[in-house]
């Protein structure tokens, strides 16, 4: 749900604040005080189309934020927030959007303070708000947006998900297909050459550390008269030669146990005299041992030298580190035995193929039996509820048509179309082509309640669908927008007093002229507040006691 919202010089609006509520939130206040400025100041931060003209008179930039509220069980948001690395870790339930407009035209966004295009902004703005208006918002008439409504009120998710399921083995199989048709496609002496690479590397027939372990041997085998040279010298220093290490240390051990008979505490020095001795004596036994593990074999140092040689060409001929070429060799086999069967591969899997999308089809046919049903009660429910708005001779219709030769699609194969008339002896027709903003806006109203558990954001928005009405049907229009506010967050911008009498939050827009430039202002009202605006929506300017107490009656009904 949208917890706040704060603007900075956009249109009328110098710098305002608002929180918001849950259940149903009324937007009222006079003709030009500001209410659409709140809805485009909404839309702009959702991903909306920017208009350079919405900066404020005199300012360098506007700017909205929204910070939204995400419910634990809302997976989905949560889940894109996730995937696009835009998640909040310290806070996971809370999102933040922000948009800045430069009066030059340019724009910024940013979820969470992450940069991130308009698209992105609009891809979750659509997740989080809908917004119902006239001329706002149109996606009612889209025709994916009309199945989804169908499908989210319809019992039937075992066939959805049934289909879906269905059709991704398809679309697998047929990527499958594609690519062996393409190996199957493949010149001959491309083939051939392929052959050539792998039998090649079969030779070679490398290892994984084997250029590593072929290098630390060419070392060795290269400086081995060094090795050996130096080695020797090192030996005879420690332990083979005059005046070697290990003697002159004897001769110190020897001359100090004697000094210990006139100093005893020499005695502990001689000891580790004679411990140095044994270490020294180790050491010589090791450097003796190594050296005679080194041979001068130049015979094996030309091997191995040609065995790198062999190896590090390879490895630039396939453009790839010598260790990788035991990996490139399996790449390559996969790649001929793909080519050499895929002939019979490709009649095996057009076989499979076939199988599969006979199951499709039949998945799909049995969801559109069941969308048929599920249009067929939707569209009585609706007519009753647009029937009770203003509009006593409308009909909604849901027509449910497949196409079997459609692709295989994870929706199936229907296409859904709402038809709508609002006029006696009119046959309906596509909701796209006739529907006025205003019956737009209390169809979709009508919809949203109809569908229980319906495919709805957490946050939905009408802009004045009191068009046009008044009297007991602008009751029933409030009642509909609370009882739709008790499962979802609902804003609603109205001028009738029994709309906004049903409001759980009741928010006043003014509008101001001081130091000539113009100021909008939103007020959230208290009770007494709520009736004074109340009276001033059903009686005019001059608020009389009759008025005030028909604002009262209006609050009292809606409470009850």
């Amino acid at each position: 749900m949208l917890r706040h919202l704060a603007i900075r010089n956009l249109a009328l609006v110098e710098q305002l604040e608002i929180d918001f509520s849950t259940g149903l939130t009324v937007l009222t206040g006079e003709t030009g005080a500001g209410k659409s400025i709140l809805i485009d100041a909404i839309g702009l931060v959702l991903g909306a189309r920017a208009d350079a003209t919405l900066v404020r008179n005199g300012a360098a930039h506007a700017e909205v934020s929204a910070e939204f509220e995400l419910e634990a069980g809302n997976a989905d948001m949560r889940g894109w927030l996730r995937d696009h690395a835009l998640d909040d870790d310290n806070d996971p339930a809370c999102c933040v959007l922000r948009r800045t407009l430069q009066a030059e035209g340019r724009t910024r966004a940013f979820i969470n303070d992450r940069p991130v295009s308009a698209t992105a902004l609009r891809e979750l703005g659509e997740r989080l708000v809908e917004i119902f208006g006239q001329g706002e918002s149109r996606t009612l008439v889209q025709a994916d947006v009309q199945r989804n409504l169908l499908d989210a009120g319809g019992d039937y998710a075992v066939a959805l998900d049934t289909t879906a399921v269905a059709a991704t083995v398809c679309r697998t199989l047929a990527e499958r297909m594609d690519a062996l048709r393409g190996a199957g496609s493949r010149d001959p002496a491309q083939v051939d050459y392929l052959r050539f690479q792998v039998e090649e590397l079969r030779t070679l027939n490398a290892a994984t550390d084997e250029a590593e372990a072929l290098a630390l041997e060419q070392q060795r085998l290269a400086h081995a008269d060094e090795l050996l040279s130096q080695g020797g010298a090192a030996h005879e220093a420690l332990y083979g030669g005059d005046h070697s290490l290990y003697d002159q240390l004897a001769a110190v051990g020897t001359t100090l146990g004697q000094l210990a008979r006139l100093q005893p505490p020499l005695e502990g020095a001689a000891s580790l005299i004679g411990d140095a001795q044994a270490l020294v004596r180790e050491a010589a036994d090791t450097v003796n041992a190594a050296l005679d593990q080194a041979e001068l074999d130049p015979d094996r140092l030309h091997t191995v030298e040609q065995r790198m040689a062999a190896l590090h060409d390879m490895a630039r001929k396939h453009h790839v580190a010598p260790a990788m070429l035991p990996a490139r060799q399996a790449e390559l086999e996969t790649e001929l035995t793909t080519l050499e069967t895929a002939g019979e591969a490709l009649g095996n899997l057009q076989k499979e193929h076939a199988q599969a999308l006979q199951r499709y089809r039949a998945a799909a046919a049995q969801l559109t039996v069941k969308r048929r049903a599920a249009a067929a009660k939707l569209a009585t429910r609706v007519t009753q509820r647009i029937r009770a708005l203003a509009m006593p001779d409308a009909t909604l219709s849901i027509s449910v048509a497949p196409n079997p030769d459609a692709p295989p699609s994870a929706s199936g194969d229907d296409t859904v179309r709402f038809d709508f008339t609002a006029n006696p002896g009119q046959p309906p027709q596509p909701l796209a082509k006739i529907a006025s903003g205003g019956e737009l806006s209390r169809i979709s109203l009508a919809l949203q309640v109809a569908v229980e558990d319906g495919h709805r954001c957490a946050t939905m928005i009408f802009d004045e669908i009191d068009t046009g009405i008044g009297g007991p049907v602008a009751e029933t229009v409030g009642a509909q927008l609370a009882a739709l506010g008790r499962s979802a967050q609902v804003l609603c911008v109205t001028h009738l007093a029994q709309v906004a009498a049903q409001g759980a939050q009741h928010l006043f827009i003014t509008k101001r002229v001081q130091g000539g430039q113009t100021y909008t202002s939103v007020q959230p009202l208290d009770p007494e507040q709520r009736v004074h605006e109340l009276a001033r929506m059903a009686g005019g300017r001059t608020i009389t006691t009759t008025t005030e107490a028909h604002a009262r009656e209006l609050l009292a009904r809606a409470r009850q």
